[in-house]
């Protein structure tokens, strides 16, 4: 997809500074832990474009998922659909809107209820909404499925007579029912196999050329997401780290973790070779992260004020959040800190 087309459309998704915070434990008397599964993010996503969102499991993409369409409440920051602030809309203020943002699951299987056809399934959004005659909903459900490559006969069939790719298409076209302007893609394509996964990749790229769809495209693989993608967010321990065009994420990372994700994806050609790029050690507990830099836990590159600051997901187009994202990028020899200590990579760059 061609980014210059869209430079100029306005944002249907608007995120500023969004928080969704737990607390844990705790009792009568005591206060409980707080995790801080989404803390402060920022970004913005017009129609027709995709951002994918990558990361560990764990980092907070599908909690981010739920907050944005106000599945669960958020903690803090500002929610804009279509220009309007919903950050606190009530349930029947969102009821409407539920028609205009939709949510593909992870699990085809689980997502659908298997003591009811296809057909039940695919008018049950219509039924909800009030739209339609019983006849008008059993040939919108027919219609659907024939949209997204199966045949109308399926809707007297039930979810388990179908394979994983197939229940997934059934799944996108009861999200399709109502025409949203955004789908939320949750792991989509994390349980199917690869061969599988670009048939349902091209699906959701046909819908949105039809539809001028906006879709936030969460996945923990890089590889795919690359294929989808206009823009991508890297996410980490609740935080956006980088955020930029996907051509010129995987062209110049600039975040050592995106880095890190990168250098993992297995190359099909045995004789390019690339050097190791090792995390050690687990990501912190939401619960209880690190001072500073989230990641600096696990970078290669710490310094003082990795400990002391937390840094800024700052720039232009290209925007990262690193202390010494500059240096790292162009390979330069990174300067002292304020504390005296020379910061020097320890592992060569690939």
């Amino acid at each position: 997809m061609n980014m210059a087309k869209n430079t100029t459309i306005p944002p249907l998704l608007r995120v500023e500074q969004l928080q969704q915070h737990f607390t844990l434990g705790g009792g009568l008397l005591r206060r409980g832990k707080t995790l801080y599964a989404v803390d402060g993010v920022s970004f913005e996503l017009a129609a027709g474009q995709t951002l994918g969102l990558v990361g560990e499991s764990g980092c907070g993409k599908s909690t981010l998922a739920r907050a944005v369409l106000k599945l669960h409440e958020p903690s803090g920051g500002r929610l804009f659909f279509g220009g309007e602030e919903i950050s606190h809309y009530s349930r029947s203020q969102m009821r409407p809107l539920r028609q205009e943002m939709q949510l593909v699951f992870q699990d085809p299987q689980e997502s659908l209820n298997g003591r009811h056809t296809i057909g039940t399934i695919l008018q049950e959004p219509f039924v909800i909404h009030g739209l339609g005659s019983a006849r008008e909903r059993q040939q919108w459900a027919a219609e659907l499925l024939q949209r997204v490559g199966l045949p109308a006969s399926a809707l007297e069939r039930y979810p388990h007579e179908f394979s994983g790719g197939q229940r997934q298409r059934v799944g996108i076209a009861r999200a399709m029912a109502l025409k949203p302007r955004l789908l939320v893609c949750d792991e989509a394509v994390s349980a199917l196999d690869v061969s599988v996964q670009s048939q349902i990749l091209n699906l959701l790229l046909s819908l949105q050329q039809e539809y001028q769809l906006a879709i936030l495209f969460i996945a923990h693989d890089l590889s795919v997401v690359k294929h989808i993608s206009d823009h991508i967010a890297v996410m980490y321990l609740g935080r956006i780290i980088e955020l930029a065009p996907a051509e010129a994420l995987y062209r110049q990372p600039r975040h050592p973790y995106t880095q890190a994700l990168l250098a993992a994806i297995p190359k099909p050609d045995p004789r390019q070779r690339r050097a190791p790029m090792i995390l050690e050690g687990e990501p912190p507990s939401p619960a209880n992260p690190p001072s500073g830099c989230h990641f600096r836990t696990r970078c290669r590159y710490v310094g003082e004020v990795c400990i002391s600051q937390v840094p800024e997901l700052a720039g232009n187009s290209h925007k990262v959040a690193c202390h010494f994202h500059q240096e790292i990028s162009s390979g330069q020899r990174l300067p002292q800190t304020a504390g005296g200590c020379d910061i020097i990579p320890t592992v060569t760059q690939p």
